[in-house]
């Protein structure tokens, strides 16, 4: 229901226009490869269409186009900063029972890091359904048929996602994904990119799905793109954003780092890891203890508030405490 509303109040929009069923497959550059002019595209047709442009805003997940062009035009790629982690999960729907009794709307498992990354989230969605997935890292990939997936839910630290769906009707087939790393491509750091080319969302910044952060943070950064695109010339727009964003990728990067905790994960950790990690793990204590510590590390997550106000200094003094 979200995506068909958000996809509706689009569409209503006067001056866009939707191209279902299509696929950009190049990224035009000016005779004098100074900037971006035109895409590319294959309609539902088949047919190949060029579509003149002042401004291409890539949003995909690889990035890859925009990563051609610049192959393309002998100028180098952004560094890319990686944190291996090997996710992989597995959704499904299926019908919340009427006689559901408990006192909770919806139900989190957090994994019991570092032995264990498995964990779960339960949501309820629109009609009378409940949406379910679990997932793990490093090579511990959920099944994807039923049997197995309720033998996963079965062994979660605790039962109650377990009980409350054992007996419930899919309303799915089994949805399976997985996600090597979370990727982090330093575009602010290149000193030449094409004018009338942009990189947003996730061609940026991808980060391990299970945070729930990734289209908080593409929309954050439209409304960046928003703001700078009333006086930015095209010559300095993607210089301007690329520097802008940054402070906005911070905190959900430096949730994504916490990954680390884990062993097998890859990557170039920290060298204030082990006291990152010993911090977050006391505030974790903290939080089970305290309702509004724990409402704090949740307005943090969804990026509500920034990462600073965990290390408030009174805060801070009851973390340390605890370590």
């Amino acid at each position: 229901m979200l995506k068909s509303v958000t996809r509706k109040r689009v569409r209503q929009t006067p001056n866009v226009d939707l191209s279902v069923r299509s696929r950009v497959t190049k990224l035009v550059a000016s005779h004098d490869a100074s900037r971006v002019e035109a895409v590319t595209y294959d309609n539902a047709d088949g047919s190949a269409v060029t579509l003149e442009s002042d401004l291409v805003v890539e949003a995909s997940g690889r990035c890859g186009l925009t990563l051609q062009m610049l192959e393309e035009l002998s100028l180098p790629r952004p560094e890319e900063t990686e944190i291996g982690i090997d996710q992989a999960y597995a959704s499904t729907i299926i019908e919340r029972p009427f006689d559901h009794g408990s006192d909770w709307l919806g139900n989190i498992v957090l994994p019991s890091a570092p032995a264990s990354s498995r964990g779960a989230f339960l949501f309820p969605i629109e009609k009378q359904r409940w949406l379910v997935s679990i997932g793990a890292n490093h090579g511990d990939a959920p099944p994807g048929e039923r049997a197995g997936f309720m033998d996963f839910v079965k062994g979660l630290r605790t039962s109650t996602i377990h009980q409350a769906i054992r007996e419930a009707r899919p309303l799915t087939d089994i949805a399976r994904y997985k996600l090597p790393c979370s990727t982090r491509r330093h575009f602010e750091r290149l000193e030449s990119f094409p004018a009338g080319l942009l990189a947003i969302g996730d061609a940026l910044c991808r980060f391990n799905p299970v945070f729930g952060q990734g289209m908080s943070v593409a929309a954050q950064e439209a409304v960046i793109l928003d703001r700078l695109l009333v006086d930015a010339t095209m010559d300095r727009l993607a210089r301007d954003f690329f520097a802008a964003i940054q402070s906005t990728i911070e905190t959900p990067w430096g949730v994504a780092m916490t990954d680390f905790v884990y062993p097998a994960t890859r990557g170039v950790r920290p060298p204030d890891l082990a006291q990152r990690l010993q911090y977050g793990m006391a505030l974790t204590k903290l939080a089970a203890q305290d309702p509004e510590v724990h409402r704090l590390t949740a307005e943090v997550s969804q990026l509500l508030k920034p990462q600073a106000a965990l290390r408030e200094p009174a805060l801070a003094a009851r973390v340390v405490s605890l370590m």
